[in-house]
């Protein structure tokens, strides 16, 4: 079983509470992605439309694509202060291996590209930018590229990271472990959709389950260390 905070009575660990960082990053993501698609109709288009019906919709939805860069561009710093607070946890803990390490390359390439393709889509909100269709799908191919496999990759490497140490140190329930295993999996494997594109689907295969395991894995990592038994 996972260490639980009612059985650690040493040392607290000094930080937020990545459950909380975890929910935050959710809930603006969320917010964002509602203001693209409830506030739009559902008209947002996907990579495979042509340049016309790509670049119709952001002409036609400035503020409902600015308002959604706005919130997921937020989401972005929730997810780095997770990422820098479960890494510092787990080395709180002891844990001195590389997948540290690998978690928190993974968690901050995450957050940074995020940063990166939603400044790119309030981009394709202005006027100017949208009057040319090349331009347009151009770059909302490169949106499609950063926020998909460029999100879901460096995604499976933070919860591989976070979830092998934590497997062999005990510091995470056996269920959240082996569902971060195969959600890295799956993470690592929407790679293939550069070459492959029927596999995008394992996108979003691993970012909204991705959601509930940052949850989980947040609320279930020990704030306090094992009290000694001296």
């Amino acid at each position: 079983m996972a260490i639980s905070d009612t059985q650690n009575t040493g040392t607290r660990h000094a930080g937020p509470n990545p459950g909380t960082l975890a929910i935050v990053f959710t809930v603006l993501f969320f917010a964002g992605l509602l203001s693209m698609t409830l506030f739009t109709g559902g008209a947002y288009p996907t990579p495979f439309k042509s340049s016309e019906e790509i670049a119709a919709f952001f002409r036609s939805y400035p503020f409902q694509v600015s308002l959604g860069a706005f919130f997921q561009f937020g989401s972005a710093i929730p997810l780095g202060l997770y990422t820098a607070t479960m890494t510092s946890r787990l080395r709180f803990h002891g844990v001195r291996s590389a997948g540290v390490d690998i978690a928190l390359f993974g968690g901050f390439s995450a957050s940074l590209l995020t940063l990166v393709w939603t400044l790119i889509q309030w981009t394709l909100a202005q006027p100017a930018v949208t009057s040319d269709g090349t331009l347009v799908r151009a770059l909302f191919s490169l949106i499609f590229a950063l926020g998909g496999p460029g999100y879901s990759v460096p995604l499976g490497l933070l919860i591989a990271g976070i979830s092998v140490p934590a497997y062999f140190f005990r510091l995470l329930p056996r269920w959240v472990c082996y569902f971060g295993f195969v959600l890295a999996a799956i993470g690592e494997l929407s790679s293939l959709g550069l070459v492959f594109p029927q596999v995008f689907f394992l996108i979003p295969l691993t970012r909204f389950p991705g959601f509930l395991w940052l949850i989980a894995a947040g609320y279930t990592l020990p704030s306090r260390t094992r009290a000694s038994s001296n």
